[in-house]
């Protein structure tokens, strides 16, 4: 059985990109890994995330046997691959923003992104607007406090139409049809904003994608144990099996403690078992 994928975000959005990804695939093991005590990313400084999350993972993986990283969160995406690709030696995959099918979708060519401060503000993501969406009127809109209520409602907390009134009035007036949710967290909440914004407005978020590179770098992986494979066969060495990896399905946190509610949510995407990471 291969290595497990590590599945990395700040908090529980990441989970999001995992359900597509084990649609995708639905015989890989899973690691998911949390840095919930830093919560909410988008209100890091980029020196603070890049370092601490950099450290985090790569001190993870010297410890942890994974064949994969996926970086489940748009914003550290947009600063920490290109530290961590040159940390690591094996596949890297970070979250971008669905800026290029939104723009293909929208009819009336109005799109809005719903997304962290720090994504919204990065490079990156302007670089995106431009490249993808040059025909459409962009709207920019920043929350912190939604990706709270994400995992407000993780931990078996409700979330009222009145508090995200608060934060997606500006959308709900303004003209825009496709509003792409630019953090991972975000589609945790996806029913109950659409419930508030109606159908009038298609909501895009990144998870198939991402669950399709992922696919792409598994095959690619296949392709070359085979080709070892036949390398091996011909000099009559035989291939050298990977270690027996059990099925497993662990979620790490960074805080002290987490709660019983979110202990139940990690359980419902098949993480029974949590940990503390030390």
């Amino acid at each position: 059985m291969s290595k497990p994928i590590l599945v990395f975000d700040s908090g529980i959005g990441g989970l999001t990109i995992l359900d597509e990804i084990r649609l995708a695939l639905p015989n890989e093991n899973y690691i998911y890994l949390f840095d919930n005590a830093r919560l909410p990313y988008g209100e890091l400084g980029e020196q603070e995330l890049i370092s601490g999350s950099v450290s985090l993972i790569t001190d993870f993986v010297k410890n942890e046997s994974v064949s994969m990283v996926i970086i489940a969160c748009n914003t550290a995406s947009t600063l920490i691959l290109p530290s961590l690709r040159a940390a690591l030696n094996i596949p890297v995959v970070g979250v971008v923003p669905a800026i290029k099918p939104a723009a293909l979708l929208s009819k009336k060519k109005h799109i809005g992104l719903l997304a962290t401060p720090g994504t919204i503000k990065r490079t990156y993501t302007h670089e995106l607007i431009e490249q993808f969406a040059g025909e459409c009127k962009v709207d920019l809109y920043a929350s912190s406090e939604l990706v709270l209520l994400a995992e407000q409602k993780a931990a078996g907390h409700p979330v009222t139409q009145q508090q995200l009134a608060r934060i997606l009035s500006p959308i709900y007036q303004s003209e825009l049809d496709t509003l792409v949710l630019g953090c991972t967290h975000f589609p945790i909440l996806r029913q109950e904003m659409q419930e508030y914004l109606g159908d009038k407005i298609s909501l895009l978020d990144s998870g198939k994608a991402v669950a399709a590179r992922v696919v792409t770098l598994k095959l690619k992986a296949q392709q070359k144990l085979v080709q070892a494979e036949w390398d091996k066969d011909e000099t009559n060495e035989g291939l050298e099996q990977e270690g027996d990896c059990s099925r497993t399905e662990l979620a790490y946190f960074t805080s002290q403690s987490i709660e019983k509610g979110l202990k139940k949510t990690l359980a419902k995407f098949g993480f029974s078992k949590t940990s503390r990471v030390e």
